[in-house]
């Protein structure tokens, strides 16, 4: 009865932290479009710190961190001074789920503060919060491993910072994560694969150093959106994916490196709204189980190594509206793919690859080097994130991708190429 009581002060607690969140939102029409006002005083009671273990926790890791934060142009915590720290900027308090008598410190948003800085392992103490919003700063160094003993924790974001070292394995112990943001930052090392076991609704990791396969065991997320995009990634895209086939409905893995067949297993993925594998080294067809995608609306391949037909299934998708295979080696179109201003009211891409009566194409020598190489995707396994088997049928290894058009450089994988998903937070 105890423990059904503490869920309902929990989920009260998270509700509360929501509607906190959407009324900073709303009373601050400039926070949506990413520019968090400088608001200086938290709207609650004060509570003396003397009196609230919780406060007095909360004063000492606030004063730690402010020593450590070398840089606040826009003096957005000029204000961190004295014993109310409900009144500091960027600070929310609110009762406790665990007593409501209580005030605690439940969430922290600084994003577009410009502040420079690190964090200290002081900010473990805070284990009340439910909110952390860091975004658009030039907070660096590496996440403490205190951060583990916030056991609250539902959002985290810490994208469009200059944070380093190996994922933050800490944020992997936290048991009431939902939101993970970790783009635009300098991570780097392997993807844990236990990232992808956690029930987080959405994970964003792209724009980093992250290196290594795609985890080969992808088993257990209940996330809706998975962006893993411009990272330094090798390997293929296992068939695990089809995992995450109740939930998912946005996939970007653009510029990592991605080898292989594109696996069948993808159009297991039923609610997909967005899928972007652009700019890898993808071989093989595209498979036909993506003509079985109904809520697909942006669909992109494009600067890969594919070959064979572009198949109708997937040119009369109902909600498709942006389908881009262009910079391939696709010899056919069929059906209406061929003329696909005939259906009207999408966006249509398939420049230069190897179709014969249509402008703007590869030249017959880059078609040939490719094409007398074709790829047999059932000789070609993935395993353990990569590709087992040559795949190539008559020739011992892949030809070298001459004339294939190069990926993108890194640096300039900051503008997003379809979906806004990639790009930083500032909300």
């Amino acid at each position: 009865m105890a423990s059904s009581s503490l869920l309902h002060a929990m989920a009260g607690y998270l509700l509360l932290l929501l509607l906190l969140h959407l009324s900073f939102l709303t009373n601050n029409p400039s926070a949506k479009h990413g520019h968090s006002p400088h608001h200086r005083r938290h709207r609650s009671h004060s509570h003396s710190p003397t009196s609230n273990v919780g406060l007095r926790q909360a004063y000492i890791a606030l004063q730690a961190w402010k020593r450590v934060i070398y840089s606040d142009p826009l003096n957005f915590i000029a204000n961190w001074v004295g014993t109310d720290v409900c009144s500091y900027s960027g600070i929310y308090c609110t009762a406790s789920p665990h007593d409501p008598k209580i005030q605690v410190v439940a969430g922290i948003d600084l994003n577009s503060a410009d502040i420079a800085g690190f964090l200290p392992d002081e900010l473990g103490l805070l284990t009340d919060l439910a909110l952390i919003h860091l975004n658009s700063n030039r907070f660096c160094g590496i996440i403490p491993q205190s951060i583990e003993n916030l056991t609250l924790l539902y959002e985290l974001d810490l994208s469009n910072n200059r944070f380093v070292g190996p994922f933050p394995s800490p944020v992997l112990s936290l048991p009431m994560l939902n939101y993970l943001d970790l783009r635009y930052n300098e991570f780097e090392g392997p993807l844990p694969p236990q990232l992808f076991q956690k029930k987080l609704d959405a994970i964003f990791v792209n724009n980093n150093r992250f290196t290594n396969s795609v985890p080969a065991v992808l088993s257990g997320s209940t996330a809706s959106v998975v962006v893993i995009a411009n990272n330094n990634f090798q390997g293929c895209l296992p068939p695990s994916i089809a995992n995450f086939a109740d939930t998912l409905e946005e996939l970007l893995i653009t510029n990592t490196n991605l080898t292989g067949c594109l696996p069948p297993e993808v159009g297991y993925l039923y609610k997909l709204r967005v899928l972007d594998v652009s700019r890898n080294d993808i071989l093989g067809p595209i498979p036909y189980s993506l003509a079985g995608l109904a809520h697909l609306e942006i669909l992109n391949l494009g600067h890969n190594r594919l070959t064979g037909v572009v198949p109708q299934g997937v040119c009369i998708l109902p909600n498709l509206g942006n389908l881009t295979v262009s910079y391939n080696y696709f010899c056919e179109e069929e059906g209406i793919c061929m003329n696909m201003t005939a259906r009207g009211g999408i966006k249509y891409d398939d420049r230069r690859n190897c179709l014969p009566e249509k402008p703007l194409q590869r030249s017959e020598q880059e078609c040939n080097a490719v094409l007398e190489h074709p790829v047999d995707c059932f000789l070609q396994k993935c395993v353990q994130g990569v590709a087992s088997g040559t795949g190539f049928l008559g020739s011992p290894t892949p030809p070298p991708p001459a004339f294939a058009s190069a990926p993108a450089p890194m640096a300039a994988a900051a503008t997003p190429l379809l979906s806004p998903t990639l790009a930083p937070s500032h909300t």
